[in-house]
């Protein structure tokens, strides 16, 4: 049975766990959701958990947080050692939000904080043709964000991309390692509250605006499926 380990470096804020769930149920229901065959495992590096050896894992994945991989956290150093062997070892490893910016500053990219300030809200990405794992011209996806990865690894080629966010998802030419900007795990109700959640710090004009795209169709299960399928496939 496929095995995905979820890597848990963020906490959902109080006020939302109860109706939304922690980040790791929310990638089990996506997951679910492509695959009701998957086992997620949890290791909770918010929560004082220690890292196992990813060699001895089926399949990773790694969730967003509030933290910025450029701060001053004990645990992101041992992360981005736990990535690079991941990568070397060819072990399937996905990361979304905080998880793509990691894989990517551990792997040799550039993270920060971009100038362009809050995507929040519903954004469509443009997809590059050929990639072998997306199909179609565009897909629609909620994020929530301010770091962005400025320059990707020479080893990664942008698959997702807009205005906002130029590299919005990188596929590795290992073949074995996928990251992405926006949350295909985030249901739109959640989405919403984020961006309430963001007043005071974005411009009220950019929060009605992300709120009224979240009324528009959401692509999640296309791309909460993509990841699942890159997660397990070598295991079915």
């Amino acid at each position: 049975m496929p095995r995905i380990t979820i890597i848990e470096t963020g906490l959902v804020s109080p006020q939302f766990r109860e109706r939304h769930g922690s980040y790791p149920q929310m990638f089990q229901r996506m997951v679910a959701t492509a695959d009701s065959s998957v086992t997620c495992d949890v290791v909770s590096l918010a929560n004082g958990e220690t890292l196992p050896d990813p060699v001895a894992l089926d399949a990773i994945l790694i969730t967003g947080s509030a933290t910025g991989v450029y701060d001053d956290v004990a645990w992101i150093a041992p992360l981005e050692a736990f990535v690079r062997t991941a990568h070397d070892k060819r072990i399937p490893t996905v990361g979304v939000c905080f998880g793509h910016q990691l894989i990517a500053q551990a792997l040799g990219g550039t993270v920060r904080k971009s100038e362009k300030g809050w995507g929040i809200g519903r954004h469509v990405y443009r997809i590059a043709p050929d990639n072998g794992l997306i199909d179609g011209e565009t897909i629609a996806v909620a994020c929530s964000h301010q770091d962005q990865v400025i320059t990707p690894p020479a080893s990664a080629r942008t698959i997702l991309s807009s205005g906002f966010t130029p590299h919005a998802a990188l596929l590795y030419a290992n073949g074995t390692t996928l990251s992405v900007q926006p949350h295909p795990e985030f249901t739109a109700d959640y989405a919403d509250a984020l961006c309430d959640l963001r007043r005071g710090r974005a411009p009220d004009a950019l929060i009605e605006a992300a709120k009224t795209s979240l009324t528009e169709p959401l692509d999640h299960a296309t791309l909460g499926g993509v990841i699942t399928r890159f997660l397990v496939r070598r295991s079915n």
